[in-house]
């Protein structure tokens, strides 16, 4: 048996591929089947140790990004994107797997067309409230649609009985907090409370920005854990040296370039509330079953973002704050109202859990098994 996934580019693309990928060899065992050959089809490995621990085999595909914007980029990523095609094709043809499950996103469409024309089942998964142009494409044609929001399914309307509300797949690694030696860890006091910064894989430098400017108060009442993203930590780490330079709980701050597993799961243990950018991270934080707020990429940058974040937050689970309204006042006024109330503390906690579909990666993986054992035969 023969599976190959495509999608990346981002974090928020790559790292569910991975959690099916999990699911998909823990469920052989489950069902006492040959472990499959796995493929991961992309234009670049994005984190070499996930695939090599995972035994996917990686497969590179040149894929063209077609912005929202006018770029230049565009023109010449229209050649890449008709390269990318043509190699998929050949190489998917060489692999000929029983089945295609595809993230969605511009890295999956060369593997997804290929897999059109050579007639091999499609399974996608979309992220979003509002599907991207390529799972849009892709959902008149893939043999099954998961879906991580319930109202994506009405962009979904040609084949409506192959669509399934799934939730987003997880990392069965992050999926569960870990407060045991969370504060030793991290070097946290044990009687303050946390806010836990996620500003997406690769930071955000506008919420850290008024993270900064913040720092002063928040620093009065709590203690912060920051995933500044690795380009921007040595910015950030000066800067709020400069600002915390007399300041009588600068020790309070604890700025990373990245979370590991670890780290990741530590934070979600001690977390009071979360700040964080509208993309996978939204599943990882209902997972956990914290309070958040929810700071999405302005439209203009991403489609699906603000679309996301407001669609998390009708459930209780979260606040919104739209980033052209997002100022250190409004961020500390938000962090204040929600720890300092029980009720709507522990209404976003269950919110949360109530949103979160821990099995998500499990479903899309016997879905995946299922149809590729009927390809098979």
């Amino acid at each position: 048996m023969k599976i190959l996934f495509t999608g990346g580019g981002t974090g928020g693309h790559f790292y569910p591929i991975i959690a099916v990928a999990e699911s998909v060899r823990s469920k052989c065992r489950e069902r006492k089947l040959i472990q499959p050959s796995l493929y991961y089809m992309a234009p670049s490995t994005y984190n070499t140790r996930a695939l090599f621990d995972n035994e996917l085999e990686f497969v590179q595909v040149p894929a063209g990004k077609i912005r929202r914007y006018f770029s230049f980029l565009n023109i010449t990523d229209m050649f890449k994107t008709a390269m990318g095609c043509a190699v998929a094709l050949s190489k998917m043809y060489s692999i000929y797997p029983d089945v295609v499950f595809g993230k969605g996103g511009y890295v999956s469409f060369p593997g997804l067309l290929a897999a059109k024309i050579l007639r091999i089942p499609v399974v996608i998964h979309e992220s979003d409230s509002k599907p991207g142009r390529v799972s849009s494409w892709a959902g008149k044609f893939a043999n099954k649609i998961g879906i991580s929001y319930p109202d994506a399914a009405k962009y979904f309307t040609k084949h409506p009985d192959r669509v399934a509300y799934t939730g987003n797949p997880i990392r069965k690694e992050i999926l569960q907090p870990l407060s045991n030696g969370a504060h030793e860890y991290l070097n946290l006091e044990d009687n303050t409370p946390t806010v836990v910064i996620l500003g997406g894989s690769q930071g955000s430098q506008n919420i850290n920005d008024v993270i900064i400017e913040a720092l002063p108060e928040l620093l009065n009442r709590y203690q912060i854990i920051h995933q500044t993203g690795k380009a921007n930590l040595e910015e950030i780490v000066s800067t709020s040296k400069i600002i915390l330079k007399d300041h009588p709980y600068a020790y309070r701050y604890h700025p990373f370039d990245y979370l590991n597993e670890l780290a990741m799961r530590m934070s979600a243990g001690v977390a009071d509330v979360v700040v964080s950018r509208a993309g996978s991270a939204i599943f990882e934080i209902a997972a956990w079953g914290v309070p958040s707020i929810i700071i999405p990429l302005p439209s203009s940058v991403s489609h699906d973002q603000t679309a996301n974040a407001f669609a998390y937050a009708e459930t209780g689970a979260a606040s919104a704050i739209e980033e052209n309204n997002l100022t250190a006042h409004i961020l500390i006024e938000e962090i204040d109202r929600i720890y300092n109330s029980p009720k709507i503390k522990e209404t976003m906690k269950l919110q949360a859990k109530a949103f979160s579909r821990v099995d998500s990666a499990d479903v899309l993986a016997d879905a995946i098994l299922n149809i590729a054992l009927k390809h098979e035969k």
